[in-house]
């Protein structure tokens, strides 16, 4: 969307708007958002002023400022020809017009009015970006402050391709092999390795994720032999599995990670700075397939749970894709084909979900004892507007968590309810989102588990009422980044709340525009500092332990009540070095 300056990192935490702006990953997840015909009639135009190209701003404007300059590759900075630039009034998306760029790569725009602009970059090949793009904020464009816009280089990264094939014990394709992509993400302010795009081989064992933003990046890849038989072993109603039948051809794949290791934390990162076309092959080792005993709770009026395995990887966990199961006598389930490792089990019933964390499972025949497992917690949500407001339609709770797997999310209903179900023990940070605002949290209270500031502490086999009171805030914070007294364009203005602890939902963040300038917009009420970093994007700015090394340098400001108001902050703040 022309103008949008930010995507909320809790619908990231669900996938949602993963790849607005820049970034553009060969598979992502989607969930439908409302489309409104201001969005669509803006697409419209757009279509309609780049067919016509229209250099001037607008039609009746006879003077006015100049904005032109280059688009160059960013890898290497040669000129890029033919290249659709547009221009977007930040106030309103309607005033917009596009160019092409010459064989020099040089555009301009003539007779635009004062005021603050978006500047948008699209090629083939190439990844689109607004000017000086870091995730999803960009530097805006000024006119009318005596600045130099007539000389402006947009730079745009060529898009990038991570490919290979898939090979076998014998050096044969493995068709149909899953691959998984993860790639390296800070916008939350903490490093996270995220799940991005999954891909099936081909019958040549062939694979490919194009149009790759330059970052750092993983692969995986899970299959299992085709000549794989797993013989059930004949376990008893004592649970003792027999050993008796050929286990020449009972094997099976682990998981492997580029360059050809099981294990998630000795992975190979591939770097990606653009235009690149890497070939990354995965080889597969066969081991053998354990057969493995599970004693599961139930019985046989109401049912027996099923146990599920899922592996740990990097930030979350993954299915496992298994051999036959069979319940072999009441509450005694065998599965096989499982490479030995380390598993997360899940048993679900029909009364009963429980989960195991971190078992070692090693030996054939091994018995497993679910005596210890965890229930999992039903969690409900009721959400409200602190000023008595309904809250937008297709609003969005999040209970994030450390581990990424457990983080869950749901839209609320019309009565700002929703039920998580099926929520792992643990520690939990609630954030909500509606309307393009994120909301920050007025007041937090619960019932059948702790809160903790702004966190909740969700016990085993818990049943939680959350309730929260929300804020969507109505104060902009206002000011200007300079070095040695000049503007400072494209630094990372972080407003940090107070008690940065468990408040992640408070803090704010901007880009500086090419006056220096920066807003943040839907301040709650409460004590902050500013900061302003030059080149932070990578920073893990929500730790508390890092971002106090560069508040203790910004700025103190007090946000009082109040209802659409204006904070200017009143003196420039100095931009710090990474």
């Amino acid at each position: 969307m022309l103008g949008c300056r930010f995507v909320s990192p809790l619908l990231r935490d669900m996938g949602i708007g993963e790849n607005l702006g820049a970034d553009n990953p060969a598979t992502e997840m989607k969930i439908p958002l409302q489309v409104n015909a201001r969005r669509t009639s803006t697409i419209i135009h757009l279509f309609l002023t780049s067919c016509l190209l229209i250099p001037s701003f607008t039609h009746a404007q006879s003077s006015g400022y100049r904005i032109a300059g280059m688009v160059v590759s960013k890898n290497d900075g040669h000129p890029l020809a033919r290249t659709r630039v547009t221009l977007s009034d930040t106030k309103n998306e309607q005033k917009s017009a596009s160019v092409l760029t010459g064989d020099d790569g040089r555009f301009e725009f003539t007779s635009v009015p004062a005021g603050k602009y978006s500047l948008h970059g699209a090629k083939r090949g190439f990844i689109g970006s607004y000017y000086d793009q870091h995730e999803n904020f960009w530097t805006g464009i000024v006119t009318g402050a005596g600045l130099d816009t007539e000389s402006l280089v947009l730079k745009l990264a060529p898009s990038a391709t991570i490919a290979g094939q898939v090979l076998d014990e014998s050096g044969d394709p493995s068709r149909r092999a899953r691959v998984t992509l993860y790639r390296v993400d800070h916008s939350q302010g903490s490093e996270e390795i995220r799940t991005i795009g999954n891909t099936e081989t081909d019958d040549l064992g062939a694979y490919e994720f194009s149009s790759l933003n330059a970052g750092t990046y993983f692969v995986s890849v899970s299959a299992r032999p085709w000549y794989a038989v797993h013989q059930p072993s004949e376990v008893g109603n004592s649970g003792e599995p027999a050993s008796n039948f050929d286990r020449t051809l009972d094997v099976t794949y682990p998981v492997v990670y580029y360059a050809d290791t099981p294990d998630a934390d000795s992975a190979t990162p591939i770097p990606i700075r653009g235009g690149e076309r890497l070939q990354v092959d995965l080889h597969l080792t066969p081991v053998p397939g354990l057969h493995l005993v599970f004693r599961v709770p139930g019985n046989t009026k109401q049912g027996f749970t099923f146990p599920t395995l899922e592996q740990p990887t990097f930030d979350g966990s993954a299915p496992v894709e298994t051999g036959p199961s069979r319940m072999v006598s009441p509450g005694v389930v065998e599965i096989s084909g499982i490479p030995a490792g380390r598993y997360n089990i899940r048993l679900n019933g029909p009364t009963t979900n429980l989960e195991m964390n971190g078992v070692d499972l090693t030996r054939d025949g091994e018995q497993v004892d679910t005596s210890s497992a965890e229930n999992l917690a039903d969690v409900k949500i009721t959400a409200q507007m602190s000023d008595g407001s309904a809250m937008p339609k297709q609003s969005v709770v999040v209970l994030h968590s450390k581990s990424r797997s457990n983080s869950r999310g749901s839209i609320v209903d019309e009565k700002g309810q929703a039920d998580l179900p099926q929520i792992s023990p643990g520690t939990y940070a609630p954030s909500a989102f509606g309307g393009g605002k994120q909301f920050s949290i007025a007041q937090i209270s619960a019932e059948g588990a702790e809160v903790t500031g702004h966190t909740l502490s969700v016990q085993p086999g818990a049943s939680v009422s959350l309730s929260l009171k929300l804020s969507s805030g109505s104060t902009d914070v206002d000011g200007v980044v300079k070095h040695s007294g000049k503007p400072f364009a494209g630094a990372m203005v972080v407003l940090v709340p107070k008690d940065a602890e468990g408040n992640r939902d408070l803090f704010r963040r901007d880009q500086s525009d090419l006056d220096g300038t920066f807003s943040l917009h839907d301040v709650i009420p409460g004590s902050y500092t500013l900061t302003a970093i030059e080149n932070g994007w990578d920073l893990d700015w929500s730790q508390p332990d890092v971002i106090a090394a560069y508040a203790k340098h910004g700025q103190v400001i007090q946000v009082v009540g109040g209802s659409n108001l204006k904070v200017r902050v009143p003196e420039p703040i100095e931009v710090q070095a990474r």
